[in-house]
């Protein structure tokens, strides 16, 4: 069999044991969403947002990328957040790094991938922000792990400063922005910092 035949016979068995426990799970399921949470997380494939939150389909509004970055200028996530916030409102918005992050290690060191090494800038641009406290760890997966950390606080500094969120806060003050980091050893999530609006803004 072929490897991608066995994701087709996976797919019909899936849908299958569905329907056998819902008859009506895929109808109802094709005709709302309204997730409250928009995940905006890596594209490893250790790291399914529904998986690790134990959500169903429906639940979670997802976007992935390289190193779950919220880059100012890049228009896919912007519209996914545009699309989440002001049409979806979904009411918390999840920024989800991963420790063991293979775009977080290329960025600490010279790659030859061109496109990736452009979009690795933003994480250059926190490295160089907390280089002092990064210098000071002689262990490069301690560094890796705390570059993981600052770097997701620095992707929810960049969502709270979109159009789209400073509209949505002003208008419902929603939604609350969180930065969590994912441990693939363990499964566990660790938040790392959170994000509101103040009261009157």
């Amino acid at each position: 069999m072929k490897t991608f035949e066995r994701l087709l016979l996976n797919n019909k068995a899936w849908a299958e044991e569905l329907l056998m426990l819902d008859a009506n799970y895929f109808t109802r399921l094709s005709k709302i969403q309204k997730p409250e949470f928009l995940w905006i997380g890596c594209s490893d494939s250790r790291v399914p947002a529904n998986e690790i939150t134990n959500t169903e389909p429906g639940e979670v509004f997802v976007h992935r990328n390289i190193a779950n970055l919220v880059v100012p200028n890049d228009l896919n996530v912007l519209s996914v957040l545009e699309y989440a916030v002001l049409v979806l409102k979904v009411k918390h918005v999840i920024v989800c790094g991963h420790y063991g992050c293979g775009g977080i290690r290329a960025s600490m060191q010279h790659q030859e991938l061109k496109s990736i090494n452009q979009w690795l800038d933003n994480i250059r641009t926190t490295h160089s922000a907390n280089q002092s406290e990064l210098d000071g760890m002689e262990n490069i997966d301690e560094r890796a792990d705390r570059l993981t950390e600052l770097s997701v606080e620095a992707q929810v500094m960049n969502l709270s400063k979109t159009s789209v969120v400073q509209k949505a806060w002003k208008d419902w003050q929603q939604p609350v922005l969180h930065g969590w980091v994912y441990r693939l050893s363990d499964g566990i999530l660790k938040p790392i910092c959170i994000k509101q609006p103040e009261p009157g803004n």
